[in-house]
């Protein structure tokens, strides 16, 4: 075991940071720092701290420099003897702590560009920002614009990174994201009984016009002639590229009843307040690059990875859409796995508020009280009975083709999809009846980050971005990491040659 380093030994690669230590010590000693505010003091730390901490680190490179020994035989990734030597070859890494330098041996034939083992012993990246700051980048952007993370950045770190490379770093570093995923262990499976729940939605994302998909591209082309700086209200209209928003979860059974749905059960015992089920093992993803039908295809494989024989109840939150549920049975099919699919109960509500405007005024009592009639025979299981009263009443009333139109539009929606609104069996059943956990997601991955006003995204930006906030809010980022830099070290310097110190990359 190596001898621990003591503060009087000389130690050269080492001295300068020691100089700098003792030239803090000493200012936090000095009569003008005595009378300072604590505020000041710290601040007076935190400036020569940081420096003392990018002098430790240029310290242990140039150690591992001076420590470094000739290869006696260095080969290229074609087999090829590197013949040629060149020592003391310098590049600059910009660190959490500040730009430092990195000395090191490299080995080429002439005429061609040297190699470097002591970069892969290192796993330097290709540019000249550390995964230290790379991480802090991830960490930012997915919480805050890219202006947000140069200045976070510049305040929080010794180290600086201006917003275009922030951005490619941002690319770079998510590029392993399906991958990552794909290699989750084969004992990934949780031990339950509790259903297993998916969910998928659809939220749109402005985007420029060429990063649009095909079809709404060639729509705005059309509409759009004059550049604007800003949307005004309503001109999103072909101005969006649709994500696609999964969710995979595990949730408690929950027993109730419609009545308890609605607020109307005074029994005693159901009166007591239920504690919520929460969702658990959550893993949410969003994506709007990759094709819908990719996207969906994931949500099956991330359940088949918690349940590879299939065991559980697997059911499936939707709303309807006429794509996605294409894709889902497609995929139930090409997965042979057998879904239970629910309408979320949230946007049956919606269409039954329209159709209560066409009987009632926008916000009266009686409007309120007819959804609440209908709402509660839905929860009981009587969809098909709503839906031919509701058209009924619409004729006995003698309302107008156009008055009548909502009516119409939630009677064929709750029809289409009868096989999917047996709420009164899902609840007996215990299941979740509403998407609150993807309309949540919705929001958290798209809305609050991606939805800024005046925001136009590219494809490539929006999608790493995405990546990086599913990763944060799964609570897979620093899992993530170490997978990037494991195959950052097989990207960058695998290929590149053959050295007997090049560890493998897991």
């Amino acid at each position: 075991m190596k001898e621990v380093y003591n503060i009087n030994q000389d130690l050269k690669e080492f001295s300068a940071a020691k100089e700098q230590f003792i030239h803090l010590v000493n200012e936090l000693q000095s009569e003008q720092s005595i009378e300072m505010e604590h505020g000041d003091v710290e601040q007076i730390i935190s400036l020569e701290g940081n420096e003392i901490l990018r002098r430790l680190l240029q310290g242990h490179l140039d150690l591992r420099a001076a420590q470094e020994q000739k290869q006696k035989e260095m080969k290229g990734s074609n087999g090829d003897k590197l013949t040629h030597i060149r020592e003391n070859c310098e590049r600059s890494l910009m660190s959490l702590f500040g730009e430092v330098k990195v000395r090191r041996i490299g080995y080429n034939v002439r005429g061609k560009s040297s190699v470097f083992p002591m970069d892969a012993e290192l796993n330097l990246p290709k540019d000249k920002y550390s995964h230290g700051l790379r991480q802090r980048v991830a960490q930012e952007v997915s919480k805050n614009s890219f202006d947000a993370a140069v200045e976070s950045i510049k305040q929080t770190t010794g180290g600086k990174v201006p917003k275009r490379q922030i951005e490619e770093i941002t690319t770079e570093i998510s590029q392993d994201f399906v991958k990552f995923y794909e290699n989750q262990p084969s004992n990934s499976f949780e031990e339950s009984s509790d259903p297993l729940i998916m969910s998928e939605d659809a939220k749109g994302i402005v985007m420029r016009q060429e990063s649009l998909r095909e079809a709404t591209r060639k729509a705005a082309e059309k509409k759009n002639t004059k550049r604007k700086a800003r949307l005004n209200k309503g001109e999103k209209r072909n101005r969006k590229r649709m994500a696609m928003v999964d969710a995979v979860y595990s949730i408690e059974r929950n027993y109730r009843t419609p009545e308890e749905i609605m607020g109307v059960d005074e029994s005693e015992e159901k009166a007591r307040v239920k504690p919520r089920a929460r969702a658990r093992n959550k893993r949410v993803w969003a994506s709007v690059e990759r094709e819908h039908n990719v996207v969906t295809d994931e949500i099956f494989e991330e359940a088949l990875r918690r349940d590879p024989e299939k065991k559980r109840d697997w059911v499936m939150l939707i709303d309807g859409h006429n794509d996605q549920l294409k894709n889902i049975k497609s995929s139930m099919k090409r997965y042979n796995v057998v879904v239970l699919l629910i309408l979320d109960f949230i946007h049956v509500l919606e269409y039954i508020w329209k159709a209560a405007y066409s009987f009632y005024k926008a916000g009266s009592d009686e409007a309120e009280e007819w959804v609440f009639e209908r709402a509660l025979q839905i929860l009981q299981g009587n969809a098909s009975s709503v839906a031919g009263g509701m058209r009924r009443s619409a004729t006995l009333r003698g309302l107008s083709v156009e008055k009548r139109k909502a009516v119409d539009d939630c009677a064929d929606y709750l029809l289409k999809y009868k096989e999917m609104l047996k709420y009164d069996e899902y609840l007996s059943a215990g299941l979740p009846i509403a998407t609150g956990v993807i309309e949540g997601t919705c929001r958290h991955l798209i809305n609050d980050r991606m939805d800024i006003t005046g925001a136009r995204w590219g494809l490539e930006r929006a999608e790493a971005v995405l990546k990086l906030r599913s990763l944060q809010s799964s609570g897979d980022l620093d899992e993530y990491w170490d997978f990037y830099k494991a195959q950052s070290l097989q990207r960058n310097y695998h290929p590149q040659y053959i050295s007997p110190i090049l560890k493998e990359a897991g």
